[in-house]
């Protein structure tokens, strides 16, 4: 199954990574660290909770006006 990963940029450094599928959370020094911390996390997950496939996932951004980043 193919599922989602949004990584941000964490304060202390490396990266967040979340799996809006799931809720699954993790962290990792590196994005492909970060990355294979969310699989073993989503997998552990699955074993507990199994789910069906839906579909592809769609990802995009948007701006808002005014935001400071």
């Amino acid at each position: 199954m193919l599922f989602t990963a949004v990584l941000i940029p964490a304060e202390e450094g490396g990266f967040v990574a979340f799996n809006p599928e799931t809720g699954a959370t993790t962290q990792g020094e590196s994005v492909p660290e970060a990355v294979a911390n969310l699989q073993e996390a989503t997998e552990l997950y699955l074993e507990e909770f199994p789910m069906q496939s839906v579909g592809q996932p769609l990802v995009t951004t948007f701006d808002v006006a005014g935001a400071n980043a």
